[in-house]
């Protein structure tokens, strides 16, 4: 955003909640993975993402939270030279 403002117009407006994943697919018929529409976010939420549906299978963002954690410590590892 280019200023606060223009934040603090669209800011709570787009949330992903429960109910609104009642009208996404559990399944995308034709791909090998059963649970492969995933709902990501880079974490930290503000308003975008509402807690009610940490628990969904396809609540991806803590898993993503976590493997970016171990992705940035072996690049720290191999950068000081302890890989």
């Amino acid at each position: 955003f280019e200023s606060v403002e223009e934040y603090e117009k669209v800011k709570g407006k787009y949330v992903v909640n429960a109910e609104l994943l009642t009208h996404a697919p559990q399944t995308i018929p034709g791909t090998p993975n059963k649970n492969s529409f995933v709902v990501m976010h880079p974490l930290p939420r503000v308003d975008e993402i509402s807690t009610d549906i940490d628990q969904d299978p396809r609540a991806a963002y803590f898993r993503q939270m976590e493997n970016g954690m171990f992705v940035r410590m072996a690049l720290l590892a191999l950068v000081l030279g302890k890989a």
